[in-house]
């Protein structure tokens, strides 16, 4: 865990912590947001040199191709159309570094009401499904293709980012619950080789 704050941070991991609390582990979070939440962790370091108040739009975005990049740990994926989404590795660096910016229950509290229901509704729902109870009883192998997309809500009409989005929002929604991050996980991991698998 990094300390003493974001000046020990790099810029493209600070954006990636912009993403984190604008919710941007389970939707895509767009460029403007990010720019005002980056500038609001680390004043002055994505303005203009010579108008300090203004933030500069373009570092923002460089910073956040960067962390797009594998070099840099592909902690998002997405583009200035579409918004920016947290991977596993980036809602993983978030959660880790949260106290670098002053606070060590961020994760706890940048969850409103409503969002904290939808996590509970959800994970009921995750632990009632086909996918859970034959992973429980068997294992992966138990689990049919089918049972593990309906999991992550997925059918034959959602493909590419929509699709990627679905899984990467419950593998950051469960990371770290202790019943289900193994069982999304190797899931998720399922439904990618059955991808794989479908287009050969």
């Amino acid at each position: 865990m990094k300390a003493g704050g974001t000046k020990d941070l790099a810029n493209h991991e600070i954006v990636t912590l912009a993403v984190y609390l604008l919710g941007g582990d389970s939707r895509y979070v767009e460029t403007e947001d990010i720019a005002v939440k980056a500038n609001e962790l680390a004043p002055g370091r994505f303005t203009w040199k010579k108008y300090q108040d203004q933030i500069n739009i373009d570092t923002v975005r460089k910073r956040l191709w960067d962390a797009k990049n594998i070099e840099k740990g592909s902690f998002l994926v997405g583009s200035e159309r579409k918004g920016w989404l947290l991977t596993q590795a980036g809602s993983s660096f978030a959660r880790e570094n949260a106290s670098a910016i002053g606070s060590m229950n961020l994760a706890k509290d940048r969850l409103t009401l409503g969002d904290k229901q939808r996590r509970r509704t959800e994970r009921t729902r995750l632990l009632s499904t086909p996918a859970f109870k034959a992973f429980r009883s068997g294992g992966i192998e138990a689990v049919r293709k089918q049972d593990a997309e309906a999991f992550f809500r997925l059918d034959n009409y959602v493909l590419g980012s929509l699709r990627e989005r679905k899984l990467l929002r419950l593998i950051n929604m469960f990371q770290n619950d202790p019943e289900l991050a193994s069982v999304v996980n190797q899931l998720e991991e399922k439904v990618r080789m059955s991808e794989e698998h479908d287009d050969q």
